[in-house]
């Protein structure tokens, strides 16, 4: 007797937790809504171009992405591998400190991993009842001017220049500063992205890797796996990627983008801390050229290798209810330590990271 099982896929669509009817946020959306729903306490993501920070801006959690190298990549499907991150998601800062510390370190899988030595991360936390009244006294952090333009919804950049003030409050020496450079990021961005994931997709083919359609011809053979293995969006990925490294176009797209990308390496390295922000919550996926715009305020840390942490830093008013505003500060490369003493402070002074979405809140009280 033959036995045939038919296995039926359902595709299950993540929702933010302060709105079901919004999306939670990049690629790594569904690691922040399952730490925003208080499913787990703390989740992984992979941040490229603003993976982890932007989900954890839009679903109100603490969202860190480490300076390139600092964890392993071993294990992760390759989509940018020169700018591909393991990330961390969590409640709150301290959680994020002890899921970072656990994970990085020197690994031999992965010959960008770096071997210098990993401090432990939450040491200098402190309670907010033995902080000092200035407890960042001297501590000089840089407010990119670029990112307040236009575009920008007036309420989130409110709510940036209320965390703006606090840092103040808390002994900051705010400066502003220009870097006229900032609006080539994206498309540099984009360019040495789709560049190396139209190369590390490309082992995805049926037969090395991925789902494999029965066909009788190669061609096809590769042409239907690749087709039912990869969404639409993937595939545009992919062929633009092809298109920018093809033998006609290579010097005047990628070549490019990478001159772009060592130019940020000389401009953005020497700040210790650039205060950010990114965008209120909303839905973009019909609008490619609105979605990719919204990785502004993200890529050029990757571009840079440079470690970011979001943190929520108030709330903006979304129709039916209240949509979380995330504040990213960019720090020098492998000083996450100082980095997230300084996020520990804010959000322990703050107090916005503890807010739980009103659907979970319900939930909880049952």
């Amino acid at each position: 007797m033959q036995l045939i099982l038919e296995i039926t896929q359902t595709v299950k669509v993540t929702a933010n937790p302060w709105d079901l009817s919004r999306v939670p946020g990049g690629s790594s959306g569904g690691s922040a809504a399952a730490v925003s729903a208080r499913q787990c306490v703390v989740s992984l993501g992979s941040d490229t171009g603003g993976s982890v920070r932007q989900p954890a801006a839009f679903c109100g959690v603490v969202g860190l992405k480490p300076t390139y190298g600092r964890v392993s990549r071993y294990g992760l499907v390759a989509y940018a591998s020169s700018l591909d991150v393991i990330g961390c998601f969590g409640s709150s800062v301290a959680d994020a400190g002890i899921l970072l510390h656990t994970i990085s370190g020197y690994d031999k899988f992965d010959s960008t991993s770096s071997k210098r030595e990993v401090p432990d991360f939450t040491s200098q936390f402190a309670g907010k009842d033995y902080l000092e009244s200035k407890p960042l006294k001297g501590l000089r952090v840089g407010v990119i001017l670029e990112t307040f333009g236009d575009g920008v919804d007036p309420e989130v950049i409110s709510s940036v220049r209320g965390a703006v003030t606090h840092l103040e409050e808390l002994g900051c020496i705010v400066t502003e500063v220009s870097l006229p450079s900032f609006s080539l990021g994206l498309p540099a961005y984009y360019v040495l992205a789709l560049s190396e994931s139209s190369s590390n997709l490309s082992r995805y083919d049926g037969i090395r890797y991925g789902n494999q359609v029965l066909e009788d011809e190669l061609n096809s053979l590769y042409g239907h796996s690749r087709a039912k293995g990869f969404g639409s969006e993937v595939k545009m990925r992919i062929l633009m990627g092809t298109y920018a490294l093809s033998a006609g176009y290579y010097d005047a797209y990628y070549k490019r983008a990478q001159q772009v990308m060592c130019s940020y390496l000389q401009f953005l390295a020497p700040y210790k801390e650039i205060c950010d922000h990114v965008s209120v919550l909303g839905e973009k996926k019909d609008e490619p050229l609105a979605m990719y715009a919204g990785d502004k305020m993200t890529v050029n840390v990757n571009l840079a290798g440079l470690p970011a942490l979001v943190l929520p830093c108030g709330f903006v008013e979304g129709g039916s209810t209240v949509l979380p505003v995330g504040f990213q500060m960019i720090g020098a490369a492998f000083d996450e330590e100082k980095l997230l003493k300084v996020g520990h402070i804010f959000e322990h002074t703050l107090q916005v990271s503890s807010a739980v979405p009103p659907l979970v809140a319900d939930e909880l009280t049952r």
